[in-house]
């Protein structure tokens, strides 16, 4: 009975598919994760999350193998491969690991924004640079990406209409960062703890 449940239609163009859609988002989520975390340079974590892609990649692929005239596992291979690209994005958005550079021209007031980032726990330095039209200041501030939205709200206030770029920062070495809250050394702590509190 078992083996005539495995050989039904049901299974086959139902239970099937679906699986393959989850393995592959699992999967393909666990890649994105991998990649981002190869770029940041978390060596610790890369080798785990590469066993598991892998594991569940030849598991899913091993199913297609045996039903290779099946069509309905072959949308629900790539519809998972979409989807586990999505996914995998918003964990790492959620996740929010590395640290980040914020460059901010301003034509003045360099110096209180530098005082501002300060009052808030951030790092800053200002220093003087030539624009097209005229000369400007330009303030630099290293924050890790939890800190990110909290160094924008400064910003924000200093001048809603100030220009201001952001870019990853494979390592750091020193500066001045708020302290780090302990007791979350789970990689995914962060992420838990936003779905739970909203933010």
């Amino acid at each position: 009975m078992e083996t005539s449940f495995f050989n039904s239609d049901l299974f086959n163009y139902l239970i099937l598919p679906l699986l393959i859609f989850l393995a592959r988002i699992c999967d393909v989520s666990i890649g994105t994760m991998r990649i981002i975390y190869v770029s940041k340079g978390k060596k610790n974590i890369v080798p785990f999350l590469g066993f598991f892609e892998v594991l569940i990649w030849i598991i899913a692929v091993s199913r297609i193998m045996q039903n290779l005239d099946n069509y309905i596992c072959y949308i629900a291979y790539a519809s998972g491969f979409a989807t586990g690209n999505f996914i995998g994005m918003l964990i790492e958005e959620r996740l929010a690991v590395g640290t980040q550079l914020i460059r901010v021209i301003t034509p003045k007031g360099g110096n209180e924004l530098v005082s501002l980032l300060n009052a808030n726990g951030l790092g800053a330095t200002c220093v003087e640079g030539h624009g097209v039209r005229e000369n400007v200041q330009l303030v630099y501030t290293v924050v890790h990406r939890n800190d990110l939205s909290k160094a924008l709200d400064v910003i924000n206030v200093f001048n809603p209409r100030v220009f201001y770029t952001i870019e990853d920062v494979r390592a750091v070495s020193e500066g001045i960062f708020p302290p780090k809250k302990t007791g979350n050394s789970f990689p995914l702590a962060n992420i838990l703890k936003r779905w739970r509190g909203g933010k």
